[in-house]
């Protein structure tokens, strides 16, 4: 029988305490402030086409999810467990799991750090990034996305998480968004996006935002 409490989306989320023992948000908590503009066209566009939207995002939801646990064992040399997944949703993953393989036999990678939670003691912030890693010889940051393109909140993101590294004495060269299609009409593609200092403010600016809503209650 699988265990539902090993699937990913119904997980307690990771809390981020301070070494004093206060617990602070984390990076998707403080990006989901943001308005997503681009989903009020796709999901009209879902609609139109008769299709029900809550049931396909779960659908792509569990396709990310069994990409990111497939990813997060072959880069920590584990076996990947897929109990807590379907067969249908692993048949449907197993082209996300392709384009990875072939990305990552394509390069010299070596993992540093994988899906590791760190804490900003001095911006109150945690953060879990999906890679830190010698890439062809560069230290690099790297966030896989499962889907056709990469949004303002993915590039705040990865500012946010090259911070966390940094505050940690850990050297960032590079920072990678990496898109994984999630079929044959979603390219692989990946990104290195400029500006990160401004992107870094786009964060601190949305975690102020956070603590003074906090702080009203």
């Amino acid at each position: 029988m699988r265990d539902p409490k090993k699937h990913k989306r119904v997980r307690v989320h990771i809390r981020y305490e301070l070494k004093n023992g206060a617990y602070v948000p984390g990076v998707t908590t403080i990006c989901n402030q943001l308005n997503k503009a681009a989903l009020v066209p796709w999901s009209n566009k879902l609609g139109l086409q008769g299709i029900e939207v809550g049931k396909y995002v779960d659908e792509l939801a569990d396709i990310g999810s069994v990409a990111h646990d497939f990813i997060e064992a072959h880069l920590k040399g584990e076996v990947f467990d897929d109990t807590p997944y379907t067969k249908e949703q692993i048949n449907a993953a197993e082209v996300c799991i392709d384009k990875f393989l072939k990305w990552y036999n394509q390069n010299n990678v070596k993992p540093i750090l994988v899906e590791t939670p760190l804490v900003s003691e001095f911006h109150k912030y945690g953060g879990t990034f999906d890679l830190y890693a010698e890439v062809n010889g560069t230290k690099t940051l790297i966030d896989w996305k499962t889907g056709s393109g990469f949004y303002r909140e993915h590039k705040i993101q990865l500012a946010a998480n090259k911070n966390l590294l940094e505050e940690h004495g850990h050297k960032v060269d590079l920072c990678m968004l990496v898109g994984i299609g999630r079929d044959d009409n979603e390219d692989f593609h990946t990104l290195c996006p400029g500006a990160l200092d401004k992107r870094f403010d786009e964060f601190l600016a949305l975690l102020k935002v956070y603590y003074i809503e906090k702080s009203i209650g």
